[in-house]
């Protein structure tokens, strides 16, 4: 199956304490999970057309190791099945020792503009 991979500097700026989901400086799980969802999202954007893009839909994720300032996180997305506007991922995040997570990932495919336009009528 199709696979994608980006990575990033853990710093000051992706810090639970930075980001609010905790008061340590390590790798933030939000952070983790964003990194996450790009590797998914730019795992399929090629197929989806210019007037298309892909949202996430469902996360389910464990974080299982700290990841200290200055450490290069790596986050992978396996397209594992696609039904319909549907794809779906197995996500992985590793740093310079090892796994620091890993779980499932749901996106589907819609219409930029249409996207914007429904939201925006609430």
């Amino acid at each position: 199956m199709k696979q994608y991979s980006v990575e990033t500097i853990v710093d000051e700026e992706n810090t639970a304490l930075a980001v609010g989901s905790g008061d340590l400086e390590v790798f933030a799980t939000p952070m983790m999970i964003a990194l996450m969802e790009h590797a998914a999202a730019a795992c399929i954007a090629d197929e989806l057309g210019e007037e298309n893009t892909s949202v996430g839909t469902m996360i389910s994720v464990s974080h299982v190791s700290a990841t200290p300032i200055g450490m290069k996180v790596k986050a992978t997305a396996e397209l594992i099945g696609q039904e319909g506007r549907k794809y779906d991922f197995k996500v992985t995040a590793e740093d310079e020792r090892g796994l620091i997570g890993e779980g499932t990932h749901s996106r589907v495919m819609v219409n930029g503009e249409r996207f914007y336009q429904k939201t925006y009528q609430k």
